[in-house]
């Protein structure tokens, strides 16, 4: 079974609809879905609900279970200071305490934790501070942080499970938009995310898609941080 966040569009709708292809189960959460399929469900849930996402039911699950916490925000384009109301607590609702809240949910009716796999879908701002994305860095940071202590965490009990944080790349995605719409005085770097843009250097979601597929196919060396530009789809 796979069960991914933000299947309404972007790179949660292309992974799922590859999965479906391939013949997998797939289950979606999100605020919307136009997906149609007689291997696909979806539970409506508006992930900046946590008293929403705690109300999430899954059966027990007796065999594979892939989650891939997807759906993410960069929230309010411009520098702290000039912000009049921080947003960074929606921010880190929907890009962190919603994803392990997920994660806690879905683990625990996993019989065979052997059989469980978290990809949580990170960003190379985590490791990179870019000036007007605080609370996203920020929140990515975190996620990268909770992926790999989850991991370290059910190691030490024995379960063998797999642990990925995903740096996915720029997709062409709407968030993209927003960023592109950003005004140069509220983000430096516009101009630059234009140029990859016009200049045809973003990802699809289905390339991105395939790539994390391809990813996910392949043996797993415990190496939580992974990066999908460094994935070459054949």
């Amino acid at each position: 079974m796979i069960i991914i966040t933000g299947v309404s569009r972007g790179l949660g709708k292309a992974v799922a609809e590859k999965y479906l292809t391939k013949g997998e189960y797939v289950h979606g959460i999100g605020r919307s879905c136009d997906i149609q399929h007689s291997c696909f469900s979806f539970s409506k849930c508006d992930l900046s609900n946590l008293d929403e996402v705690r109300d999430l039911k899954f059966d027990v699950q007796t065999g594979s279970v892939t989650l891939i916490n997807n759906a993410g925000i960069i929230g309010a384009i411009s520098q702290l200071s000039k912000q009049k109301l921080l947003d960074i607590d929606e921010v880190m609702t929907v890009n962190v305490s919603a994803a392990m809240i997920l994660t806690n949910i879905v683990y625990q009716q996993c019989l065979d934790k052997n059989k469980f796999t978290l990809v949580n879908i990170s960003s190379g701002a985590a490791r990179r501070a870019i000036p007007s994305w605080a609370a996203y860095c920020a929140s990515k940071a975190a996620l990268n942080m909770l992926s790999e202590t989850f991991y370290q965490e059910e190691k030490e009990l024995g379960n063998d499970i797999r642990v990925y944080a995903v740096s996915p790349g720029v997709i062409d995605t709407g968030m993209q938009i927003q960023i592109r719409k950003a005004r140069k005085d509220d983000f430096s770097a516009v101009e630059n995310f234009i140029a990859m843009k016009d200049n045809n250097e973003l990802f699809s979601p289905e390339n991105a898609a395939n790539r994390l597929i391809t990813l996910l196919e392949r043996g797993y060396c415990g190496e939580v941080l992974a990066d999908l530009r460094d994935i070459t789809v054949e």
